[in-house]
């Protein structure tokens, strides 16, 4: 509303409205690609708890029969293994329901205004996806000031554009907060250093653009970086996550199936002997 406003009263509305689509054309893009990283280690995680369940459920009882049959005392791996079998069977419905409810109150917690609060601050000081966080706000706000201060939008209605594209509560009180300030009749720099929401990098290009007049296109460069970065960072999260989820899932499996075939091994070795 604000771009298109500003496009009639400068005459310039076909410029405005293929900035605006370029801007939403990014926008998507950095958000899916965010969100893309946010939620594959989740993913891998619920499919991982889910393959040990259901070994632990279903493969281990058969294998418990077939071993206890021949009359020969457990060995302590494949003791401790069944002990594991037999909890999970015998509270498989204590667990998946404690599983799915867990989960409802998480994102019911999470709705309310201090539970966002709480999550979104312990996103933030998480050391991966915090960083990642932390580029992609720097990149949609800077993307978004940019676009809006070139096409025209005034500084104090901009602010506010970008605080509502922001996903995390603590970033948006923090842009909230330097509106006012920039209100009351302070530049944008010093409101943006004292919110400590941003690289101090990006403050001080911030700082220049302002000195020297140049701050939609300053704005625009840094979105351009920090989206390039946002790009490799979750190129990275794929590269260490995988394969640690790989080694993770695969050590579990592989405990669970050497502690049930030992005692068959044990079994072999003293027919062999005999």
């Amino acid at each position: 509303v604000y771009l298109v406003r500003a496009g009639e009263l400068g005459g310039a509305l076909d410029l405005i409205l293929n900035r605006l689509a370029k801007y939403l054309d990014d926008h998507v893009r950095l958000v899916r690609m965010v969100k893309g990283a946010m939620i594959y280690p989740a993913a891998v995680m619920t499919v991982g708890i889910g393959v040990t369940l259901g070994l632990l459920t279903f493969v281990v009882p058969q294998f418990e029969q077939m071993i206890t049959s021949s009359g020969k005392e457990l060995p302590f791996l494949t003791a401790v293994v069944v002990g594991i079998s037999h909890f999970c069977v015998d509270n498989f419905m204590l667990i998946f329901g404690g599983m799915v409810g867990g989960t409802i109150s998480f994102f019911k917690w999470k709705k309310t205004e201090e539970g966002r609060k709480k999550w979104d601050r312990f996103v933030l000081a998480t050391p991966l996806f915090g960083d990642l966080v932390t580029k992609s706000a720097t990149a949609r706000f800077s993307r978004t000031l940019g676009t809006m201060l070139t096409s025209g939008v005034n500084l104090i209605d901009a602010i506010e554009i970008c605080k509502m594209t922001m996903d995390n509560s603590v970033i948006e009180d923090a842009l909230a907060r330097v509106r006012d300030e920039i209100s009351s009749g302070k530049t944008i720099a010093l409101p943006l250093a004292q919110a400590k929401i941003f690289p101090s990098m990006v403050i001080q290009m911030i700082n220049v653009g302002e000195n020297t007049g140049t701050l939609d296109q300053m704005l625009l460069k840094i979105s351009e970086f920090y989206e390039a970065e946002v790009e490799a960072v979750v190129g990275n999260m794929s590269k260490l996550i995988e394969p640690v989820v790989l080694v993770v899932l695969g050590g579990i499996v592989a405990f669970i199936l050497i502690a049930m075939y030992l005692p068959i091994f044990n079994i072999a070795d003293t027919q062999g002997n005999e």
